[in-house]
């Protein structure tokens, strides 16, 4: 058996799978804000799953920044309390098994890429904007590293004073803090999500200066039903393209709030 995780700064979510073809329904719960807590959640859950058998190897979606051997958390926004800590050695001790982390945006990216709306595509921008704000970049099937891993999310976009970042102007996070209320509060036809959709465009059209993908998918919660439309946000990249022979094709994600665990899946099937 082995262990496929999405951990995200709210949910957490922790499937099995025998055969790296398909899962069991996954167990999901509010992410513990306290490390110790949620080891001892994650730990419980995995030996749930696997009923006491030997756990082949793990793989775990964080939101974080990883050191650069992969192996402990640098940094990590919305689950500060983890900065710093050795999560791979502690769950490998824990469990007795193989550990392979990944940013969470990544392994979504991922899941997308192989299993969902990129699916035939071989260059891949991956953007989701929930809790936080993270983009990805998957080519041919692979995860494109870099040195520290990527912050999209912190990338100034506004130079007024105080200055903000795009996380700020757009998360889920951001907004609830901003009207007191959760997202979906606000209703499909409140007008504010116009201005978020051209926020979102800009961000967009900054990471396509660095990422020259062949598709970009936009995914997490702010983009559901009622949140930020898709359609607007590529009206406003293609009104303020500058530099860009031409925009992308841009589409919402095909796997909802799954696309960790596929991702962590396809992962692990890379590895065996």
């Amino acid at each position: 058996m082995h262990i496929l995780a999405d951990i995200g700064g709210t949910k957490t979510r922790i499937a099995g799978t025998r055969d790296l073809e398909s899962f069991t329904d996954p167990v999901i719960f509010d992410t513990p804000q306290e490390y110790d807590a949620a080891l001892e959640r994650i730990m419980s859950v995995a030996r749930e799953l696997t009923g006491g058998q030997e756990i082949e190897r793990a793989v775990f979606g964080l939101p974080a920044r990883l050191t650069h051997d992969g192996r402990s958390i640098a940094g990590a926004k919305h689950l500060p309390a983890w900065k710093g800590k050795s999560f791979a050695d502690d769950i490998e001790n824990a469990l007795g098994t193989t550990v392979i982390l990944e940013n969470d945006t990544a392994i979504g990216g991922l899941g997308e890429a192989i299993y969902g709306a990129g699916q035939g595509a071989t260059s891949v921008m991956y953007l989701t904007v929930s809790t936080g704000v993270n983009a990805a970049h998957i080519v041919n099937g692979t995860i494109n590293t870099s040195y520290r891993g990527v912050s999209t999310g912190r990338q100034y976009v506004s130079m007024d004073n105080p200055i903000t970042t795009w996380e700020g102007m757009i998360s889920g996070t951001a907004i609830k803090k901003k009207y007191g209320k959760h997202p979906k509060e606000l209703g499909k036809e409140w007008s504010g999500w116009e201005d978020l959709a051209r926020i979102v465009a800009f961000g967009v059209h900054n990471t396509l200066m660095h990422w020259t993908p062949e598709l970009i998918i936009l995914g997490g919660s702010m983009f559901n039903e009622i949140g930020i439309s898709v359609e607007r946000v590529r009206f406003h990249v293609e009104a303020i393209k500058s530099g860009i022979p031409e925009v992308p094709e841009i589409v919402h994600s095909a796997l909802g709030d799954l696309g960790g665990i596929w991702g962590a899946m396809a992962r692990l099937r890379q590895d065996r």
